[in-house]
């Protein structure tokens, strides 16, 4: 199982186009030892040739421009995306959708019932796909079922149902349903390998410590260093968790969390790092003190073997 880090950033990538922060400030003046991200994306693929598109990001060009195996050009319209799944109904996950219209048959797109209905009404991305190439929609199942992508034979994928919020402009924003975001599992049915992804964690409930204990690579919530780090700053008055993530630092945080797994051999990774986060400085305090606790920071172009 081959999987690769198309973006690693938050919403709004690094630099973010209108924040002067230190870390936006310094990234753009060369000044600071950062480097660029785009919005948060995997993919994942059993044989390096056809991939499963996991989020599809405002960037999403961009990402394929920067990784030639996306665009194997086997015949003349091709692309190596041969699946998308979304976790969310987020801005910074799907709109990315949008730049795949022109393909020549249904895009095969894995996603839950209530993602369905966020995109078909609050954010009609599937029903404006509808009048390009059409969407082939599979339901992703949240009953502990696995489920498989045909062009990744071997991988089986377990969905686990997180605790958040729906996006701002969904139907059901307060009254949250079962399949608003969910967490991921890879399994190589072939090296017995798991990997778990979830660039969004606001709850560490037990199903999903029990998936992260059991998983030989983790690419988690990497959003945020402290909890009230954005209001500190002044850029807005939401903590962490009110924006449905948990900080790496304090009672609870990521890196105590990360700390409790000790599965011989995981590679424990932060992912979706907002602009303001201080990990993104390369030669950092913050970054200095993920390296003791053997946690890695992701970067756009990262890649992983399992």
């Amino acid at each position: 199982m081959k999987i690769k880090v198309l973006g690693s950033s938050a919403g709004g990538g690094f630099p973010q186009w209108n924040c002067n922060c230190r870390n936006c400030d310094g990234v753009r003046n060369g000044t600071l030892n950062a480097q660029r991200r785009t919005q948060s994306s995997i993919v994942v693929s059993a044989n390096g040739e056809d991939w499963l598109l996991v989020n599809a990001s405002p960037d999403l060009l961009a990402q394929i421009a920067a990784h030639p195996e996306l665009q194997p050009a086997r015949r003349a319209r091709d692309s190596g995306i041969a699946a998308v799944v979304t976790m969310d109904a987020q801005i910074d996950h799907v709109t990315g959708l949008l730049m795949l219209r022109e393909r020549d048959t249904p895009l095969p797109l894995y996603i839950t019932d209530a993602v369905l209905q966020d995109l078909s009404t609050g954010l009609p991305v599937v029903s404006i796909l509808a009048h390009y190439c059409g969407v082939e929609r599979h339901a992703i199942p949240l009953d502990g079922a696995s489920f498989a992508v045909p062009a990744l034979p071997g991988i089986r994928i377990e969905a686990l149902p997180l605790s958040s919020k729906a996006p701002p402009y969904s139907p059901h924003r307060e009254a949250p349903q079962r399949g608003d975001n969910i967490g991921l599992t890879f399994i190589d049915e072939h090296s017995g390998k798991r990997a778990f992804y979830a660039p969004g964690l606001g709850a560490l409930e037990p199903h999903v410590l029990e998936a992260m204990n059991g998983a030989d690579l983790l690419l988690v919530d990497g959003t945020l260093w402290t909890p009230d780090e954005m209001i500190e700053l002044g850029l807005s008055k939401k903590t962490a968790a009110n924006m449905g993530h948990l900080a790496q630092t304090g009672a609870g945080g990521m890196i105590e969390v990360l700390d409790s797994i000790e599965r011989a051999g995981v590679r424990k990774v932060l992912i979706h790092i907002n602009n303001t986060n201080p990990i993104l400085i390369e030669d950092s305090p913050e970054r200095r003190r993920l390296a003791e606790h053997g946690i890695e920071v992701a970067f756009d172009g990262l890649a992983f073997e399992l």
